[in-house]
């Protein structure tokens, strides 16, 4: 099981894993273009896609759509951050997927009100890549210089691969997780869910 391999060797077969999606791939390679400070393409793209190879389904299945995170604290403003999806939806055409782009700078301003708990403010893509509702879905991925591929994984990739689900109870409410558990639970029924635990800080 690729869960149980070293975590060199887990990297090189993350890589490979994405790689099957094209649509990924190509929108990692137009982001890589836009040039956005500290960026990643993160979430369920990354993940989904690697539960789809695993459990023998197309790579893209189901996708709803790639998340793109960047970080720019310079300028917190709705217009600066509406400038950057603008040309992103440009630098985006044509690609068969909706690409959703964010400015992580900017989440502490809107999160309290969509999902009922104040978020500090992040101090980096990364830190915001930290708050995911569940640890599994802690994943980033860039393409730096020279297609060098960076990759974001604070918790590893065991969990990822081997399909399990671990909460992350630093920020997103416990009914956040346990909504997208019994959701994604249904799409992939191998999917081993722990639960949230008790007296978890969110």
């Amino acid at each position: 099981m690729i869960g149980r391999l070293p975590l060199d060797e887990q990297l090189d077969a993350f890589r490979a894993v994405l790689c099957h999606n094209a649509v990924l791939v190509e929108v990692l390679e137009r982001s890589a273009a836009l040039g956005l400070p500290g960026w990643y393409l993160t979430a369920g793209c990354l993940f989904q896609t690697v539960w789809n190879v695993v459990t023998g389904r197309p790579p893209g299945a189901g996708i709803k759509d790639y998340d793109l995170f960047y970080f720019d604290g310079g300028d917190l403003s709705w217009e600066a951050e509406d400038r950057a999806i603008r040309r992103a939806r440009e630098v985006f055409a044509g690609v068969a997927a909706e690409v959703e782009v964010r400015n992580e700078a900017r989440v502490h301003l809107w999160y309290e009100e969509k999902f009922g708990v104040p978020c500090p403010p992040y101090e980096s893509t990364e830190a915001a890549i930290d708050s995911f509702a569940a640890t599994t879905c802690c994943l980033g991925v860039r393409l730096e210089e020279g297609g060098r591929w960076r990759v974001y994984a604070p918790h590893g990739l065991s969990d990822v691969f081997n399909l399990v689900l671990r909460p992350n109870p630093v920020l997103a409410p416990r009914a956040v997780y346990e909504t997208k558990a019994a959701h994604w639970g249904t799409r992939w029924p191998g999917l081993t869910v722990l639960a949230w635990p008790d007296g978890g800080s969110a």
